[in-house]
Order: structure tokens, then C-alpha cells, then sequence
């Protein structure tokens, strides 16, 4: 029997196809580099027969599947950067483009129960994390990856005030490593200037943003792996791939630009004054948990 899309998947390209929507009508130019290390091209893509025409005539050519069929041993974790709200959206894009790829992002428990962002994240077929464990989590990503799916998470695990990549989390590497499948760096540069923390969206930095994109050389970590190495091997990937972006920026910044590292002469947070904003944030939040 031939592989159909379904309902999930049908949702996911509405999605997708409002974002790509919205970006045209912004005008943002999304700019890659290192698209060879994504997996997989429209070769993949499960073709309809042609149609036999008449005697004397080559039929007509098939249209391209509406999506990438998942096929066991073909999937992936895409590990991307998280310096402002809408990098996920720039790879999300990108996959799509390369190879119409819907990719299941690791969603939190909060963002599920959001009234509005809930039933799109249900509809879309994403993994959720629960509050208490991500047992149940990790185990779904890992079955999706063997079917041949991509998983897209964030391993910084919150948005990063300094825009240096942050302290990555395992559950990539781990979940990579169990399921046998490649892990793929994806650095985001300038999507945090449309919209990130304490800097809502602007229709002015967004009209005719460039948003740099770079896809690193892919990891295969193995059961025996140290995970903590292959973790710091990760964060320096995603980082390099953010200073390749930044050195070919199409955007001067200005002296003291808020979208810009201190180290370069931008007033975001320094690392030492991230990790203690994090370290305060982190101490609220469990505070407000066991009220």
C-alpha cells in the first residue's frame, strides 16, 4: 500500500505555508550555507507513476509529493539554536525547502497548554514534555526517529540573552546516539532581530531582514559515546556555525546594537552576566512551582 499523508501532516504544511507566506510578504531573505550536510534530497520524496500518454507522446511529468516520506533509517535530530523566538521557523523553512521534511519539534508542557499554540502543537504531531519527566518524550522521539522522522530540538533549552550559544542539554546526543541516526547543527544568525526576548515583533526590522543560516557537518554519536564530550562538541558547532553567520551579516550594526555580543561591541549581556540572569530566572521559576 502507498504512503499517504495525514491529517497531522496536512496541518503541518498549512503551517508551513503561512510561514513561507509571511515571509514574502516581509520580504525576509533567508540566506544558507552548508546545505549539503542536510540529509536526504527530493529524490527521497515518493514519486506518483506517469501517466501513460499516446502513442508518440513522453506523458505528462508527475507533480512532487506534497512530503517527505518518513522511511525507517533515513531519520534525523536537527539541533538549532535559540537566540530569539522565530529560529525554529527559519530551519523549519529550510528543511521544507530542501526536501519538504516536516520536522517533530520537542514541545514544553507550557507551550502545549497554551489556549492558543496548544491544539496547533496536538494538530502538527509534535513530542510534548511533560512537567515532571521527559521519560515519556524522549521515548517517542527516539521511536520517530527509527521510522525514519526528523526531530528539530532546541538543546539550549531557553532563549539565549547573550546571543552566544548557551550550556546545550544531552537529550540531543542521547537520542541521536539510541536511535542510530545523524545529528545535524543548525545556527540561526539575525532571526532574534525580528523578535526575541524583551523585543517584541517589529514590521521594521522585519521588512527586508536577512536571516543567516548555517547547517554544520553532521555528528553520528554512538551508544558508547561520551555524552557530555559529544554535548560540548555540539554547542562549539552551533556556535561556529552563528560566527560564520555573523561575519558575513549583509547588516552593519551600529556602536552598542542591542542584537549584537558584547564581545563585538554589542550591549547584549555579557556570559558571565547571562549565566547569573539564568541562574536567578531558574531559581523564580522552581520557586513558583512549589507554591
Amino acid at each position: 500500500m502507498s504512503w499517504r499523508p495525514g491529517p497531522s501532516d496536512r496541518f503541518y504544511r498549512t503551517i508551513v505555508r503561512t510561514g513561507e507566506l509571511l515571509r514574502r510578504l516581509f520580504g525576509i531573505r533567508i540566506i544558507v550555507t552548508g546545505a549539503q550536510h542536510l540529509p536526504g534530497t527530493q529524490t527521497e520524496l515518493p514519486r506518483p507513476e506517469a501517466s501513460p500518454g499516446s502513442a508518440g507522446s513522453p506523458g505528462r511529468v508527475p507533480r512532487p509529493a506534497p512530503s517527505r516520506r518518513p522511511v525507517p533509517g533515513t531519520g534525523a535530530v536537527v539541533a538549532i539554536t535559540h537566540f530569539g523566538y522565530l529560529d525554529f521557523a527559519a530551519a523549519e523553512l529550510l528543511l521544507w525547502w530542501h526536501n519538504r521534511a516536516q520536522m517533530r519539534f520537542l514541545i514544553t508542557q507550557g507551550a502545549a497548554d497554551h489556549w492558543f499554540a496548544g491544539p496547533a502543537v496536538s494538530a502538527a504531531g509534535h513530542v510534548v514534555v511533560g512537567y515532571d519527566s521527559g521519560a515519556h518524550a524522549y521515548d517517542e522521539a527516539v521511536r520517530k526517529l527509527r521510522a525514519g522522522e526528523y526531530i528539530a530540538i532546541l538543546p539550549e533549552a531557553g532563549v539565549s540573552r547573550s546571543f552566544r550559544v548557551r550550556e546545550c542539554r544531552t537529550g540531543a546526543v542521547r537520542m541521536a546516539a539510541e536511535a542510530g541516526v545523524p545529528l545535524i547543527p543548525v545556527s540561526v544568525w539575525g532571526a532574534h532581530r525580528i523578535m526575541t526576548r524583551h523585543h517584541g515583533f517589529s514590521p521594521r526590522r522585519a521588512w527586508r531582514a536577512p536571516v543567516r543560516v548555517h547547517v554544520g557537518e553532521p555528528f553520528h554519536p554512538a551508544p558508547e559515546s561520551d555524552v557530555a564530550a559529544a554535548t560540548d562538541a555540539l554547542r562549539a558547532a552551533l556556535q561556529r556555525g552563528i560566527d560564520a553567520g555573523i561575519a558575513d551579516f549583509p547588516l552593519q550594526p551600529g556602536p552598542g546594537a542591542w542584537w549584537m555580543p558584547a564581545e563585538l561591541g554589542g550591549s547584549a549581556p555579557t556570559e558571565e552576566e547571562r549565566q547569573r540572569l539564568d541562574e536567578a530566572e531558574g531559581l523564580r521559576r522552581a520557586r513558583s512551582r512549589r507554591r
